[in-house]
Formats: C-alpha cells, sequence, structure tokens
C-alpha cells in the first residue's frame, strides 16, 4: 500500500503549536520516527512529535547561551547535535532530556553533521573558517581542517562532506581522508553560497545562492558534462514597479535567495526561498514538479520527514532585505505540507 494513499490533496496544510519566538534557522526531522527539531535565533533548539493528519505537540527543548544555528538528528534518531552564535556544539539525549557540551570553536558554529562510520563522529563547521571532527569520547577535536574562510553552508553523505564558504569557495571531502580536501573550486554561481545538499549517491551536490540560482555539480571530472544551473525563486516585474527604492524597467524581474534545499527519500529536492514560496525538483529530468506559492513570509528553513509523506517548512524574516524590510506583522511559524505523491516522485524517463 503507498504511503500517500491517504488523500493528502484532501489535507491542508497544518501548523505547528508553539512556535520559537524568534526566527528560525533550521529543520531537521529524526530519520526513525515523525519528531521535528527546530533550532532557532531565541537560544532553543524545540523538538515536536507529529501524529496523524499532522497532529502535534511539543516534546522537548533545549537551549545554547545564543542563537540555535544548526541542528542534525542520529542515525539511530536517539540524539541531536547542535551548534550555535555561543560558539558552542552541544548534543541532546532524546532518551534522557539531557544536553551537554560536545565541543566548541572561536565563532559561531553555522553547520552539524554526524558522520555515521567508525562509532560515530560529529563535524562542526564554524565562521572561525575552521572544521573540526569530534570523537564524543574525547574533549578535543580529532581532526581539524582550515577552510579558505568561514562556512556557510555543508553537508555530508558518506563518504562525501561538502563545504561551502564565504568568497564562493567550494571545498570536498573524502571522509576516508577527512583532513585534506580533496577538490577545492570556486562555486559556478556568481553570488554567495546560501545553501546546499549532497545527492543521495554522493555522486555530487546541489548548491544555492542569494541571487535565486541553483547548480547541480558532478564530483568526478568524468561527470562534469552532466553539471548545470537554473534560476528559480524570482518575480516578473512591472515596468515602473519600485521595491525598496528600485525602480524595474521592462522584462525585469526581482531576484531572491534561496535560503535552504533538501533531498527527500524519493531522491527529488526542495527549494526554500525569500519569495515564500517552496519548489520541488526532479534534477534528473530538469523538471519542477510541485510550487507551494505566498505562504505568509521568507521561507527560511525545509525538509522533509523520513517517508516524503511531510514537507516541514519555516517562516519568518530571513533579513534578506536588511533592516528596512523587517515588519512587526511578520510572524514566525512552522508548517506542515503533506506531500501528494506526484509532488515527490521522480518522473518516469520515457
Amino acid at each position: 500500500m503507498s504511503l500517500f494513499s491517504l488523500s493528502a490533496s484532501k489535507l491542508a496544510d497544518v501548523e505547528i503549536a508553539n512556535p520559537p519566538s524568534d526566527s528560525i534557522s533550521a529543520l531537521a526531522w529524526s530519520p526513525t520516527a515523525d519528531l521535528l527539531a527546530a533550532a532557532s535565533w531565541s537560544n532553543e533548539v524545540r523538538v515536536y512529535e507529529v501524529g496523524l493528519n499532522g497532529a502535534n505537540q511539543g516534546k522537548a527543548m533545549y537551549s545554547h547561551e545564543g542563537p540555535a544555528l544548526c541542528a542534525k538528528w542520529s542515525k539511530d534518531g536517539t540524539k541531536i547535535v547542535s551548534g550555535g552564535a555561543d560558539n558552542a556544539a552541544r548534543m541532546f539525549d532524546a532518551g534522557s532530556g539531557q544536553s551537554t557540551q560536545i565541543g566548541a570553536h572561536d565563532a559561531p558554529i553555522k553547520c552539524i553533521d554526524w558522520i555515521d562510520v567508525g562509532g560515530g563522529l560529529v563535524v562542526t563547521g564554524s565562521w572561525d573558517k575552521t572544521l573540526r571532527y569530534w570523537d564524543l569520547r574525547q574533549q578535543a577535536p580529532v581532526v581539524q581542517v582550515t577552510l579558505p574562510e568561514r562556512c556557510y553552508a555543508m553537508d555530508c553523505v558518506y563518504p562525501l562532506l561538502v563545504v561551502g564558504t564565504a568568497e564562493r569557495h567550494m571545498q570536498i571531502f573524502n571522509l576516508n581522508n577527512p583532513g585534506t580536501a580533496f577538490k577545492t573550486i570556486t562555486s559556478p554561481l556568481r553570488m554567495q553560497t546560501r545553501t546546499l545538499a549532497c545527492l543521495p549517491d554522493a555522486s555530487g551536490y546541489v548548491l544555492a545562492s542569494i541571487e535565486g540560482r541553483c547548480a547541480i555539480q558532478y564530483v568526478e571530472d568524468s561527470k562534469t558534462s552532466l553539471n548545470f544551473s537554473f534560476k528559480c525563486h524570482r518575480k516578473d516585474m512591472a515596468k515602473g514597479s519600485q521595491t525598496f527604492g528600485s525602480q524595474f524597467k521592462t522584462g525585469s524581474q526581482q531576484v531572491f535567495a534561496v535560503n535552504d534545499l533538501a533531498f527527500n527519500s524519493m531522491g527529488t529536492f526542495v527549494t526554500a526561498g525569500s519569495d515564500g514560496t517552496l519548489n520541488i525538483w526532479d534534477h534528473n529530468s530538469r523538471t519542477r514538479l510541485k510550487t507551494i506559492v505566498d505562504v505568509g513570509g521568507p521561507v527560511v528553513a525545509a525538509r522533509f520527514n523520513h517517508s516524503s509523506q511531510y514537507l516541514a517548512y519555516a517562516i519568518s524574516y530571513d533579513w534578506s532585505q536588511g533592516y528596512q524590510g523587517n515588519s512587526a506583522a511578520q510572524k514566525t511559524k512552522i508548517m506542515l505540507h503533506p506531500c501528494q505523491e506526484d509532488e515527490v516522485k521522480p518522473k518516469v524517463k520515457k
């Protein structure tokens, strides 16, 4: 029986109760259960339990001493690791409800991930221009790598680890040799890297920029002919219309940042934009499968649950339009979109 047989088309998007009080920086689903973690600028990581038809309730919460910037579940769904502007990496045990510090940097930790090999390592990327690997049985990092610039984005599908930094540097690691990048390139996108995600088969990655563009990049030189980029999260503007004092000409587009992207279990991926829309893409057929429009504010984070039945997305101000773009009316929300099969299933090749 299909996981999507409950006719998701009849179900509206569901709001998560008791969201964080400040902007959300990251969402993360447990890989073993419908538990959703949300890291936020209110210094918290909150955990919500999602049930039938999106019914939800808060299950746990723990705090950093500054904004929580990233979060990731362990493969067995028993622990969460998170990093924050307090320069600390913390681990939360879902069984005991306790959190402990497992590592530290000299500047905020922007990215964190588990490396599920050899008993479990955690990798952190920081604005102090280092990548650090942590064995949870030791206090000091087991490996430290100097990055060319501040870490802005990172993802891992073993054995591939990809890091995007300021000034558009991209570093690619084979985790069989985690201390040395085996490839360093400049992003093919001309503007700042905002987010990235590894392809599910670890053959490459997708990266996105603040200029409403994505690029599919393959790691092996023999596959670089398959690389391509595309525009997204843009709006056609009428001649003479204005936004923040800028007047548009005929044929102009307003360009928005791609704030997040993530793959699902079907092998397709979502992009979340400052324009308040989400797009689901099949990169193999170069097709857009679904657009969710006008959700009520910038979409700052998006993640599919382990079965691809739900797409969780967070709405809050992302500061992409600076101070003047902020509004007291902008509310922070986490929403659940019940996915239909044709929204997430790859197109059949003809």
